[in-house]
């Protein structure tokens, strides 16, 4: 067995790493299109984002021809009460990343994504019962360390992050607990807030201050753009996500809060101090605990499965 094959990339899952690399490249180097449309108020980019996103999702779907399962989600009421909350969910999460990007705010915002899988371990040991090994104690008492020195060290409280990460994390545990396929998911998602989104945009034109058709071509290009930014990388996540092992894809995630980091300190000159530097320090740490347990784990897991299956 080579070294690649070890890795979860053997076995023509090359592409599978191509897919992760554009998919958290583009979710990384994000901050810049959004950058671009520092003059459009960052709800009013939302409100494009949905539209655009559900015109390009609905015709993926259109495409793989799953046009009667959208009906079908769309006609159980039960799941669309799911899906409204996690739309909520999911446009706070978009609208809090807009607004980070266009208030100087995207160091604050990396560190949201960076502590995210160590949210989600803690939501899944309250709500879903999971235990924690010593290892996640370790590496979530790191996270919340690294987040309190943040706190007493900049004498701000990082809202920003904590909103980010715990929006996703909720988004995530709803998703997971309803069983909600990614792209009919996102898809119905999009569809829920089309309405108050078109309607905003159209209150937006009647009082004459909306950016689209009025602050010029490039500006409506790049709002257009907007749901390709929110297509295009969920797509090659998903081809990954197939080709992938679950940990090579855990360990390629960070990939996207480590460029937001550094357009955030070289790109854009936010202010990187000893209290970042500390605090990062912490949830870097922290990541690799977690990493090396999940990956440790997933090689126990996959040991016991291979003695099960000669048995």
């Amino acid at each position: 067995m080579n070294a690649t094959r070890r890795l979860g990339v053997g076995d023509g899952a090359f592409t599978g790493v191509l897919y992760a690399l554009a998919a958290f490249g583009i979710w990384g180097l994000s901050p810049i299109y959004f950058k671009s449309l520092g003059h459009v108020p960052a709800t009013e980019v939302l409100a494009h984002r949905v539209v655009w996103a559900t015109v390009l999702l609905v015709a993926v779907l259109w495409l793989q021809r799953r046009g009667l399962e959208l009906i079908r989600e769309l006609l159980s009421w039960r799941r669309v009460g799911f899906y409204l909350v996690t739309a909520l969910l999911v446009s706070t999460n978009w609208l809090i990343f807009i607004w980070s990007i266009q208030n100087d705010r995207l160091l604050e915002a990396s560190l949201g994504y960076y502590i995210n899988p160590l949210v989600n371990v803690l939501l899944g040991t309250v709500f879903l019962r999971e235990r924690l090994n010593r290892w996640q104690i370790v590496a979530v008492a790191l996270a919340a360390a690294g987040v309190m020195n943040l706190v007493l060290g900049y004498g701000k409280f990082p809202w920003v992050a904590l909103t980010l990460a715990f929006s996703f994390g909720f988004y995530g545990l709803l998703r997971k607990k309803a069983g909600m396929d990614a792209i009919l998911g996102l898809t119905v998602e999009t569809l829920l807030l089309v309405p108050a989104a078109l309607l905003f945009l159209g209150w937006l034109a009647f009082q004459g201050s909306g950016a689209f058709a009025h602050a010029g071509a490039k500006t409506d290009v790049l709002l257009i753009f907007a749901g390709v930014i929110t297509a295009v990388p969920l797509v090659c996540f998903l081809q990954a996500a197939r080709r992938l092992q679950l940990t090579t894809v855990g360990l390629m995630q960070y990939l996207a809060p480590t460029l937001n980091l550094l357009l955030a300190v070289l790109a854009y000159y936010e202010p990187f101090t000893t209290a970042h530097l500390i605090t990062f320090v912490c949830i870097w740490i922290a990541l690799a605990i977690y990493s090396f347990d999940a990956f440790f784990a997933r090689h126990r897991e996959r040991a016991a499965h291979a003695a099960n299956s000669n048995h």
